[in-house]
């Protein structure tokens, strides 16, 4: 009976422990821990922006990174190409929560000035820059480590650090997410730093955050002759440019007007010589949309209205295989929204904005975490105009307010303490 009794106070002394050992992570604590690695991750930040690189080639971004986590003791398993992930185990029992970003740069010539004044990192690496936010993501997601191995003591479950290669091309997305599927994650984390949204400033939201996003790619085929004697050819030419005119109407009279579905022609090539109909003439461009269903839609009726009004002309379409659904929207589970708030709230409580004007029509592969775990992406404000910063992303005099890091570090620390709670 005595060794009975003698159990269950260790057991009670041990459960008082894990309690008090989790309560020490306040708010207060987490700040102070920002605070701490601010300088870290501007001087990350500003090491990445000088050596940028593309997309499926980040060698020298990669072997930096798993530099850092090795000095922190975390192990690295690496996924095919340069993607890479770390994982921090508590042994405790909880959750694994999942923090992402990406790594690659753009293939952009970056201009030395802001919307203001001279920038304080410009790219060494002519051609090339991150004039995205990648470089801010991974110092974020780096100064979150970093917290949070400090605090594993405090901490139950696992969390994994998630670093994808080749965002801005999809290279990296379909091996990272088989890669982690054995894991089984319960939730995955995100965020994007958002050019038009000010420092300190979050925005999250229900549903579709970011855009799905397709590629339009086909030609219209005629016959090709003397420009002397159209009659004797098929003129691809006036077959395009009505499927073009065609298009523009069917999109405006025969598509649901109340669902966002944005239709944008870049490309049109056809012909090389004045006086020579070409065989065919190609037509390009994208859509974007935030239903999946309405996306499908979309190309249905761009195939079959271009099939239509090319067999008007005596003309036939060749569909690209590229020609369809690239990338689904971002689409946050409502749940997670609601968990990011609640841990923003907690280090910034006036600092979560809800204007749906900051919906995004880029598209993301982080759209693809979800077919994992409950996923949740955070906008965090970089726009600061004294300083200069909030130029449109992909913009050559696109920069980054550094304050806006500690918000992006501190968002994403509360978040997956507060995921990893023991079941």
């Amino acid at each position: 009976m005595v060794g009975k009794k003698y159990f269950i106070l260790g057991i009670l002394i041990f459960n008082v422990f894990i309690m008090e050992a989790q309560k020490r992570v306040s708010s207060t604590v987490v700040l102070e821990h920002v605070n701490a690695v601010d300088k870290y991750i501007r001087e990350v930040r500003g090491y990445l922006h000088e050596h940028p690189e593309l997309s499926g080639k980040e060698f020298g971004t990669a072997n930096y990174i798993q530099n850092e986590l090795a000095q922190l003791g975390l192990d690295v398993t690496k996924v095919k190409g340069t993607g890479f992930y770390a994982v921090l185990d508590t042994e405790k029992p909880g959750k694994t929560i999942g923090l992402r970003t990406d790594i690659d740069a753009l293939p952009i010539d970056e201009n030395p000035m802001n919307l203001k004044q001279a920038k304080k990192w410009v790219s060494g690496n002519k051609g090339v820059s991150h004039v995205c936010g990648h470089d801010g993501h991974t110092a974020i997601l780096l100064g979150a480590a970093k917290i949070l191995v400090d605090l594993k003591a405090s901490l139950a479950g696992k969390i994994v650090f998630i670093f994808e290669e080749g965002e801005e091309t999809n290279s990296g997305i379909n091996a990272m997410v088989e890669a982690l599927r054995p894991l089984g994650l319960d939730a995955v984390y995100g965020n994007h730093l958002k050019s038009n949204i000010e420092t300190g400033k979050f925005y999250i939201r229900e549903g579709a955050i970011m855009a799905g996003t397709g590629t339009v790619a086909f030609d219209v085929i005629g016959r090709g002759g003397h420009a002397s004697r159209p009659d004797l050819s098929i003129n691809p030419v006036f077959a395009a440019a009505n499927v073009l005119t065609g298009i523009s109407i069917a999109w405006n009279n025969q598509r649901d007007i109340t669902k966002t579905l944005t239709l944008g022609i870049t490309q049109v090539h056809g012909g090389e010589i004045y006086n020579v109909i070409p065989n065919s003439v190609y037509i390009g461009g994208t859509i974007r949309f935030f239903d999946h269903e309405e996306g499908e839609k979309g190309f249905a009726l761009l195939r079959k209205v271009s099939e239509d009004i090319a067999r008007a002309h005596n003309c036939t379409v060749r569909f690209h295989d590229k020609m369809g659904i690239a990338m689904k929207p971002v689409v946050n589970d409502s749940l997670l929204v609601q968990s990011a708030r609640d841990a923003i709230r907690e280090l910034y409580p006036e600092n979560v904005i809800s204007d749906d004007q900051y919906i995004w029509y880029a598209a993301e592969t982080f759209a693809r975490y979800s077919e994992l775990a409950p996923s949740v992406f955070t906008f965090v404000g970089i726009k600061n105009d004294a300083l200069g910063s909030g130029a449109e992303h992909h913009n050559d005099r696109f920069d980054i307010d550094e304050d806006a890091l500690q918000y992006g570090v501190g968002a994403m620390v509360q978040f997956a303490i507060n995921g990893v709670e023991r079941k």
